[in-house]
């Protein structure tokens, strides 16, 4: 066990190294931030943060010597830096190293035998594959590596298209994965101790809008049968790795009803920011619990919950009428402090504590006129 006082340092500091700071902090735990942009929101809240690449060695000499374990914000993290911090990271190297490559990671899932969307890779240099005659088109080509939030893909609509697709992509590593036919997306959040204890949040239901997530709904029921399905999937993918910290694991729902692994991400995750306010402890305390040994929390849900991104987009004609939003009781704004704001960056998210998921729909309903959002599907929470 790390004792408080001790310092913890992150890899990154973006929003999620934000979060991962405040909660250190309230355990009195002062938090080094690694990050090249001097105004990245974490350096506003760390103790110190050292103003460099991720892969500045001496930069990373010094953070090494600085602190007790350190964690990550991203799973982009490069191969250089994942060696040198190897003794002091959780979740570990191998984890990271896996997440962050396509290619790695639809291999290591199918190998565990866990179902997939088919695939198909592609690597840079080589010609382009032979399909066999089942790979069901339209597909869509993925970079194997830094591509988030839709960027990095190109839709394939017939196989001959394929070789124009991957020109586009630069002709980089890539996954080509066949399109199903989707009736729900979900993620499943856990956390797990150096003792091997894991405990799981409640799923979310993901509502994604131009491959960004736009919506998550929580609710307090209990879990489905899929639901269950698919933290068993979770617990064998943390089991396989060793996986020591918060672990996210996204889910699709085809229309057959078969659950399918979509990725992984090995470090707190967009769609558990509704455990900031709506959960006895959220991802983050989690987080900080894993990395310095602590028993794990209460992953309680005190209330439905629905949360939802602010993009950058919102801020194009001029700061955004958060007075009117505030209007609404249930609303809770979080604003990241990002220094410049762009089309499809994420800016903030709301989240709403409704008495129900009914009266979340609504309220979101409202809310997505205000700020001239389009109108959301049917909302609903897990199969």
């Amino acid at each position: 066990m790390i004792p408080t006082g001790q310092s913890l340092g992150v890899l990154g500091g973006g929003q999620l190294g934000m979060f991962f700071t405040l909660a250190a902090q309230r355990h009195g735990y002062p938090v080094w931030v690694l990050d090249p942009d001097p105004r990245c929101p974490a350096a506003r809240t760390a103790a110190r943060h050292l103003c460099a690449p991720l892969d500045d060695p001496v930069a990373l000499a010094e953070l090494t010597e600085g602190v007790a374990a350190l964690t990550v914000e991203s799973e982009n993290i490069p191969a250089a830096t994942l060696a040198h911090c190897a003794p002091w990271m959780r979740p570990g190297p191998e984890a990271v190293r896996i997440a962050q490559d396509r290619r790695l990671e639809k291999s290591f899932l199918r190998d565990l035998d866990l179902p997939v969307a088919p695939f198909v890779v592609l690597d840079a240099g080589s010609p382009v594959p032979a399909l066999v005659d089942d790979f069901s088109f339209p597909a869509l080509l993925k970079t194997a590596r830094w591509g988030y939030d839709g960027k990095g893909q190109e839709t394939v609509a017939r196989a001959e298209d394929l070789a124009r697709a991957w020109q586009a992509l630069a002709g980089v590593d890539a996954v080509l994965e066949a399109r199903l036919a989707l009736v729900a997306e979900f993620s499943i959040l856990l956390a797990r101790g150096e003792d091997g204890m894991v405990v799981f949040y409640p799923a979310a239901r993901n509502y994604h809008r131009d491959g960004i997530l736009d919506v998550t709904l929580v609710s307090p029921a209990a879990p489905t049968t899929l639901e269950l399905e698919a933290r068993h999937m979770a617990l064998r993918i943390a089991e396989a790795l060793d996986y020591i910290g918060v672990l996210a694991v996204e889910f699709f729902v085809d229309d057959r009803g078969q659950v399918l692994v979509n990725e992984l991400a090995p470090r707190p995750h967009n769609s558990g920011h509704f455990s900031l306010d709506a959960s006895l402890q959220s991802q983050f305390d989690q987080q900080l619990r894993c990395l310095c040994g602590l028993p794990l929390g209460d992953t309680r849900l005190l209330s439905p919950v629905a949360m939802m991104n602010l993009l950058g987009d919102l801020w194009i004609p001029g700061e955004p009428d958060w007075a009117g939003v505030l209007e609404h009781p249930q609303v809770k704004l979080w604003l990241y402090g990002k220094a410049q704001a762009r089309s499809r960056r994420k800016m903030g998210h709301l989240t709403i504590l409704p008495e129900s998921l009914d009266a979340a729909a609504a309220t979101l309903a409202a809310l997505r006129r205000r700020l001239s959002l389009p109108e959301l599907p049917p909302l609903g929470p897990v199969p």
